[in-house]
């Protein structure tokens, strides 16, 4: 991932997650989307009980190419080279994400410009 142009390898104290684009550098077609740094893992009830545990663990986001089987096919034709991904904010909340994620995809009219590759926005 890049942020501000640098490389981005570790998760920064205070943020969840973030919104992207990802850009096949072939065609300048591209992606916006979100991720958490985080998610809940279940565990089974320790031995005796009948309550499910919960763990929080590091998700899969430095692998991410998004949740698009569009961009996922294209990533299996072109390889992971053939793209560039690119963290364009860092949030706070859920919340935040979403609204952020939702804004840049109306205000970029990714529904309609042919130079991306949204298929729906999620509200």
């Amino acid at each position: 991932w890049l942020h501000h142009g640098e490389e981005f390898l570790n998760i920064q104290e205070g943020y969840i997650g973030f919104v992207y684009i990802i850009t096949q550098l072939s065609t300048d077609k591209k992606y916006i989307g979100k991720k958490l740094f985080w998610s809940k893992k279940t565990l089974p009830p320790l031995k005796g009980k009948t309550r499910n545990r919960r763990k929080i663990v590091e998700s899969d986001w430095k692998d991410y190419f998004g949740s698009s089987e569009l961009v996922k096919q294209l990533l299996l034709e072109h390889g992971r080279e053939a793209f560039r991904r690119e963290i364009l904010y860092l949030c706070v909340s859920k919340g935040e994400m979403g609204y952020v994620e939702a804004r840049e995809q109306f205000d970029r009219n990714v529904l309609l410009d042919d130079s991306y590759l949204n298929g729906i926005i999620n509200c």
